[in-house]
């Protein structure tokens, strides 16, 4: 298991965290406020905009949802001032943390994810401490059964991708930021609604954790998405298959 898109899928068939739509929605929903308030309310001239939209389009958002999330926040409806915060630190095992989150109140946000860290063996760090390690990027996730491994290729470098990985978990494929609205809605127009597309960090390099640091390190990343503010987790470990399957029992 590699990284922490992987980790959720995981946690989430083992029934081991809330994925509730309606907390879903509720990211989404304040992502594209923040998006549209900072830019235009056109995802056609608004980059991050484009992407709040290829991600909640791609966890089923109905359009009107979509709709009305832009013209509350672009009609001046919504006083909330939401900014984004990152930070950055190592949890067990030496694996580098980036956390993203939106609030209202960095005070709160701030001792939530310094909590999180600090009940499960992980320590906060400096601005760009682990930031380095990491590629912004845009990731378009598909079902194995979407597409062959060929035609998702095709497809996917005729849109406009930098790369496809397909296994037998599935189809992974990745681009440029600024291209993520694009290049999901060109994959979309040929195999439907992609399981998952939104912005990520993807690490340069990636740290083996071993069975006895693995279990602290997942309750950590579980811990810090389980936080309202908290957007987005990316960290930079493996664990091996054989580890995984002592855990899920």
């Amino acid at each position: 298991m590699a990284g922490h898109s992987q980790f959720k899928n995981i946690m989430h068939r083992k029934g081991a965290q809330d994925k509730k739509r309606a907390k879903v929605f509720a990211r989404l929903t304040r992502e594209i406020q923040v998006a549209a308030k900072l830019g235009a309310p056109d995802p056609s001239q608004n980059p991050r905009l484009r992407g709040a939209v290829a991600a909640a389009r791609a966890a089923n958002m109905p359009k009107d949802n979509i709709d009305r999330a832009i013209k509350k926040a672009s009609g001046g409806d919504d006083d909330t001032n939401y900014e984004d915060v990152r930070y950055e630190g190592y949890g067990p095992g030496g694996v580098a943390i980036l956390v993203e989150a939106l609030t209202d109140n960095r005070n709160r946000t701030a001792a939530e994810v310094r909590a999180a860290f600090s009940k499960f063996g992980g320590s906060l760090g400096e601005t760009g401490s682990v930031g380095f390690m990491f590629d912004r990027i845009g990731q378009i996730l598909y079902a194995a059964d979407a597409a062959s491994a060929d035609a998702m290729f095709e497809a996917a470098l005729e849109a406009g991708a930098d790369d496809v990985s397909s296994t037998s978990s599935g189809h992974e494929i990745t681009c440029q930021p600024e291209s993520l609205h694009s290049v999901a809605e060109q994959l979309e127009a040929a195999f439907g609604a992609p399981r998952e597309a939104a912005l990520t960090w993807r690490p340069q390099t990636s740290v083996a954790v071993g069975e006895d640091s693995a279990p602290t390190l997942l309750k950590l990343l579980d811990a810090l998405d389980d936080s309202d503010d908290v957007q987005n987790v990316s960290a930079n470990f493996e664990i091996a298959d054989d580890v995984i399957e002592k855990l899920a029992v």
